[in-house]
């Protein structure tokens, strides 16, 4: 399955189109260097949690908003070339960045499963989670077996990652964004949507569904991260399947 580099972004409001213009002179980059889809989403639907949150994860500042994005490899291999090469290749010194880098949290991210329903992307829920690392078989399990429902329910397509190359960061990081346990794994995840109705809908139908009674939830979920995001940007490359 596909390799995922996962990013949570704090974003002034007033740089939204010299961002969008940095995302897409910087996926001519990736494109050439190899990568597969880049997606950037933009947050719409982001509540403050009890625990945890988006805001919080990147110590979001007053007029700002927070972006959830990622780009997917076929496998790591590519990814960690695609990375090296990244870093060489003299056009991203050229690029100016108009976000705080030094907040921004990031890390590498191995699919474990990829559901997928038909239609056009429009609309993107995405969630951080702290799992337990011996209960990532049950997480799998519990995952598939979501992701069908949300299939069923309207998603274009639901995808679930298990941390993989996450590293601990200076100012923030996924470790503290879910206030990450002894024994613990962050898993990223994302669920595509044709659009915010269709999503809203499809979240009516799934907390109706009988088959989701009484099912035991493998994670902390008064830990989880979750939110809606627009994407502004969405690239395929042609390197991720």
């Amino acid at each position: 399955m596909t390799y995922i580099d996962g990013f949570v972004t704090p974003v002034p409001r007033a740089n939204r189109a010299a961002y969008e213009a940095h995302v897409a002179a910087a996926s001519a980059i990736f494109a050439d260097l190899g990568a597969g889809r880049l997606v950037e989403c933009w947050a719409d639907d982001v509540s403050p949690g009890t625990h945890t949150d988006f805001p919080r994860s990147v110590a979001l500042a007053e007029g700002e908003d927070v972006l959830f994005s990622w780009i997917e490899y076929p496998d790591r291999a590519t990814r960690d070339a695609v990375g090296a090469a990244m870093m060489a290749d003299p056009r991203m010194a050229e690029l100016d960045m108009p976000s705080d880098g030094r907040r921004m949290i990031y890390g590498g991210f191995a699919t474990i499963v990829d559901e997928r329903g038909t239609g056009a992307t429009g609309y993107v829920d995405g969630c951080l989670t702290p799992v337990a690392t011996g209960a990532r078989d049950a997480y799998t399990g519990f995952a598939a077996e979501s992701a069908r429902l949300f299939v069923e329910h309207g998603a274009v397509r639901v995808v679930e990652c298990w941390g993989d190359d996450v590293p601990a960061g200076t100012h923030t990081d996924f470790a503290r964004a879910v206030a990450l346990e002894d024994g613990e794994v962050v898993a990223w995840s994302w669920i595509e949507w044709p659009s915010r109705a269709a999503r809203d809908a499809g979240w009516g139908a799934i907390m109706a569904d009988p088959r989701l009674a009484g099912r035991d939830m493998p994670f902390d979920g008064r830990r989880m991260l979750y939110g809606g995001f627009t994407p502004i940007f969405d690239r395929t490359m042609g390197a991720a399947k």
